[in-house]
């Protein structure tokens, strides 16, 4: 097989003014970030090819309208006969593809660069003039809540800012937003990280950085907790002002002491344990700072009480740390206590966190659909007791025998769903036989969550939580996390809403053998 040779040199291409002009590039994948890839570059008059295993009917559509060539489909060796034919000078990954991919594969052997979106967007995050200072979040677990809540309080104090990347912006079409922004709140999944560099002219240099958290998760594709880790430690690479991290998890410490950061940046910790100087912590019923003001050595900054949060539904555990992440890296940006005061009192959590959706009959139904791994499931079932827990969908690799074994005298019933059903039955069967379980397996996707449903209204009583926290993806049965929130939400309005505290009528389950 011929292979290319590289014609460019990539490490002058760091503005959106460089000569990006008749550069060869190749894009994998259609999604959102692959067209939003392919649309940016043939912008700069670039010769872009997008290989792609399938696409949407517009995408299809949309990629001849702004000039890229489109392989669509065939086979792995089809597909590289098309990247070798292109001959690209580097090419832009989309987040997931797996390692061992054969295209990634042979670009490897090929020498070819690999960038993914994030990287050209940095070296192009001057196209509207002065670049939006980068934060940067990343985390097993509460990453979208913490990035919104960050773009929210910046924008509170009166900042253009807007939260991009994984939670569903592309990067790269913030960076072309006309008016530009002062700051982006930049999501990053270990996807992402893991084929960022950290050294050279493509590694990001955030004002801010953090790692919330740190647990099992995405193991089938990083294929261990070591390389899981290492890809979410790129985070605090180059950062300049403020590398943030959780004081109850030593994995995020560790990764900011080894951290290579920019000269003067600061270690600020948070936790829900007393602060001490450079950290946000709890003391009593407060929620106080211990980092930005003069005096941090001696004294501590109200920020919030806990009864104030309570109010808004904000005072789980889980929340109180994203709140706790969002004032240090906005602090960090120069935003006041006043404006962050400000900004956490006007916030509204995004649907399927820990969504409240019914309270009917002295039961309550939450929705925690975006609990999409143990450690998130964990979170949502340390906040409530006790609780009929909806539980499964695809497992990711992750054993849940030790959630199920943490929880288990918390919990009335478990109902269990999905395609990976049989590894959490075992569990149950082995570490917690005295729960009674429930199991719905249903191929007939528009039926699951109205048949949980009605197992759940048959099985809670007054004082009792029904929670959707499934501890796995979704896709297997839904579209998303969100439709599967969805789907669980009108299927509990329309069975439940309009119950009153009649439940005679409803029908006894029995537990699965």
């Amino acid at each position: 097989m011929d292979q290319p040779i590289a014609v460019r040199d990539l490490d002058t291409l760091t503005s959106w003014n460089s000569e990006w002009g008749g550069l060869k590039v190749a894009v994998l994948g259609l999604g959102a970030s692959g067209f939003s890839a392919a649309d940016t570059l043939t912008e700069l008059t670039a010769d872009v090819l997008i290989v792609a295993d399938a696409a949407s009917d517009n995408r299809i559509e949309m990629t001849q309208v702004i000039g890229a060539t489109l392989a669509l489909g065939g086979s792995a060796p089809e597909q590289v006969s098309a990247l070798s034919a292109h001959m690209p000078d580097v090419v832009l990954v989309s987040p997931g593809y797996p390692r061992d991919h054969l295209l990634l594969e042979w670009c490897r052997t090929a020498g070819i660069a690999m960038w993914t979106e994030i990287e050209l967007a940095w070296r192009l995050r001057d196209k509207t003039g002065t670049p939006a200072e980068w934060i940067a979040i990343t985390g097993t677990n509460g990453k979208t809540t913490t990035a919104q809540l960050t773009a929210h309080i910046l924008s509170t104090a009166g900042f253009r800012a807007g939260a991009v990347g994984n939670i569903g912006i592309p990067v790269l079409d913030a960076i072309r937003y006309p008016d530009g922004f002062d700051f982006l709140v930049v999501e990053l999944s270990s996807f992402q990280l893991h084929g960022m560099p950290r050294h050279g002219a493509g590694a990001i240099s955030p004002l801010a950085s953090v790692c919330l958290n740190l647990a099992d998760d995405h193991l089938d594709w990083h294929g261990s907790r070591g390389a899981y880790a290492q890809a979410k430690a790129t985070v605090y690479a180059n950062t300049k002002i403020a590398a943030v991290y959780n004081r109850a998890v030593l994995a995020t410490q560790s990764m900011v002491e080894e951290a290579d950061v920019i000269d003067g940046c600061r270690a600020i910790g948070f936790g829900l344990d007393t602060p001490g100087p450079s950290d946000f912590g709890i003391v009593s019923d407060l929620l106080v700072e211990r980092a930005f003001h003069d005096d941090r050595h001696n004294e501590a900054v109200e920020l919030f009480t806990l009864d104030e949060l309570r109010q808004r539904n904000l005072a789980a555990p889980h929340m109180l740390a994203n709140i706790l992440a969002a004032s240090a890296l906005t602090r960090a940006a120069g935003v006041s206590v006043d404006a962050l005061r400000a900004g956490v009192a006007s916030f509204e959590v995004d649907p399927h966190r820990n969504q409240l959706v019914l309270h009917r009959g002295g039961v309550s139904w939450i929705n925690d659909s975006k609990a999409t791994n143990s450690h998130a499931a964990s979170a949502s079932l340390s906040a409530v007791d006790p609780v009929v827990w909806i539980v499964g969908g695809l497992l990711k690799g992750v054993d849940v025998a030790p959630l199920i074994q943490q929880h288990a005298k918390r919990l009335k019933a478990a109902i269990v769903i999905g395609t990976d059903r049989l590894a959490i039955l075992s569990a149950f069967e082995r570490h917690a036989p005295q729960i009674p379980v429930f199991e719905v397996d249903s191929t007939d996707t528009e039926h699951v969550m109205p048949r949980v449903v009605e197992m759940a209204h048959g099985i809670a009583t007054e004082g009792d939580t029904v929670l959707l926290a499934p501890a796995a993806a979704s896709m297997d049965q839904f579209e998303s996390y969100a439709d599967r929130g969805e789907k669980f939400a009108t299927a509990v309005r329309e069975r439940v809403g309009g119950s009153g505290d009649d439940t005679s009528d409803v029908p006894t389950a029995t537990p699965t053998a």
